[in-house]
């Protein structure tokens, strides 16, 4: 619901879908654009390994990585709105051949690296 509201503050026309929708958590509808599906990955923010990730049959065009603080922390959240090229081209996989071949993947203490550009990108920018 968070990323719901923060899309509709910014502009664009937000609603969650029922839980258990498949493929996707979100769908909006920014101006002249027809409506995106948004999937999103909550995680407590941690160091080592910890993933956060999507599967390749999921319906999305959008992944929604919100990274919540820890405890003693300072409070503050992360949310990334990554187009879904993007981040299926930046994700980890395990081998074809493996039962978790359809998972793909970050390390949750990666995501800033790799998807700084995406933070508060509740415009839906696909480019930036």
């Amino acid at each position: 619901m968070m990323v719901a509201a923060e899309l509709t503050l910014a502009g664009v026309p937000a609603l969650k879908v029922p839980d258990n929708w498949p493929g996707y958590d979100v769908i909006a509808q920014p101006a002249g654009r027809p409506p995106q599906r948004i999937s999103v990955k909550a995680r407590t923010f941690k160091r080592g390994p910890c993933y956060v990730g999507f599967n390749d049959y999921d319906e999305l065009d959008w992944l929604a990585i919100v990274l919540l603080a820890t405890e003693g922390d300072s409070g503050n959240r992360a949310v990334y709105l990554i187009p879904r090229p993007v981040a299926e081209s930046l994700a980890r996989r395990d081998k074809p051949t493996s039962k978790t071949a359809a998972e793909r993947y970050f390390r949750v203490d990666q995501v800033d690296t790799l998807f700084a550009r995406y933070r508060g990108n509740f415009c839906l920018r696909e480019s930036l």
